[in-house]
């Protein structure tokens, strides 16, 4: 899960920051003057759009590390690290990727994600609390999930859906934007106050709206990250990992929503359901069950 909320929220942060480009560049201005050019409008909403969603994959490394304190591995102090390290690396030679940086961030929750642009200079980061609430063997399926992120390309893919949808959302925000500026401020010249704070407003709720369809990808690419998990550590291990995380939740009664790679107690329904980035807990393990034929 911190992976994708990282990427949404650095995504919605370069995209506001865009906007304010935009209009103080004059650009915004200039599209509400072409009002009637849809065209003109979609070609510029695509490069803006897809441009912070680069921006966001760009900065994704550097971002995690500083929104969650990941201290890199660089040289191993204790057996941990350099454990730590080496099944990284084993991990990274057979799914065929470059060697990963290895990070540890402090956070009492059972944690991990990994991110980057590049599948060859990629980061995975664990928390202390994964490493002191698991076994070493399901800390290596969880590793094995990640890497299989990482082999999946899946920041690539999250980058170009999330570009496509930028595009929608920055191209109905200033169709919206015009028409409340012209039908409701009756505002002829070109862009105004209206205009600017409609399209800003729109953005964000038009932003969270549109993030249900990349939450459906996430949910998706989670089965595959447990399949590469399964194949890089085991079937038992990747199952015995989720299983382990479902008891942590059910004696303590943390929330309902955990992040050790999104977790999600329970089943949600309705609403809930359609904004969780990753599938329950027990329709993973069900998944790994029936495709290894497990009891």
């Amino acid at each position: 899960m911190k992976r994708i909320l990282l990427f949404l929220v650095t995504n919605l942060a370069v995209m506001l920051v865009l906007s304010l480009v935009m209009r103080l560049l004059g650009i915004d201005e200039y599209i509400a003057a072409q009002g009637g050019s849809a065209w003109g409008l979609l070609v510029f909403a695509a490069v803006f759009g897809f441009g912070g969603a680069i921006i966001s994959l760009l900065m994704s490394k550097w971002s995690a590390k500083r929104m969650m304190g990941v201290e890199v591995i660089t040289s191993p102090a204790n057996a941990t690290e350099q454990w730590l390290v080496d099944t990284v690396r084993s991990q990274a030679q057979r799914a065929g990727i470059g060697m990963p940086e290895v990070g540890i961030f402090d956070s009492p929750e059972p944690n991990a994600f990994a991110t980057g642009a590049n599948r060859n200079a990629a980061l995975v980061a664990v928390s202390t609390g994964l490493l002191n609430r698991m076994t070493r063997e399901q800390v290596e399926a969880v590793l094995g999930h990640e890497i299989g992120h990482v082999a999946n390309g899946d920041m690539v893919t999250l980058t170009l859906i999330q570009g496509v949808v930028n595009t929608f959302v920055i191209f109905l925000a200033r169709i919206i934007g015009n028409f409340v500026d012209k039908a409701i401020f009756k505002n002829e010249k070109e862009g105004g106050i209206g205009y600017f704070v409609t399209v800003m407003v729109a953005e964000i709720c038009l932003g969270i709206l549109a993030s249900v369809i990349v939450a459906w990808f996430s949910r998706q690419r989670e089965f595959r990250a447990d399949a590469a998990g399964a194949i890089l550590a085991s079937p038992r291990h990747m199952i015995g990992a989720l299983e382990a995380l479902k008891r942590a939740h059910e004696p303590e009664g943390l929330p309902q929503q955990m992040s050790a790679f999104g977790i999600n107690a329970g089943t949600p329904s309705g609403l809930r359901r359609l904004f969780m980035s990753h599938p329950p807990l027990d329709e993973r393990i069900e998944m790994l069950r029936r495709t290894h034929g497990i009891d």
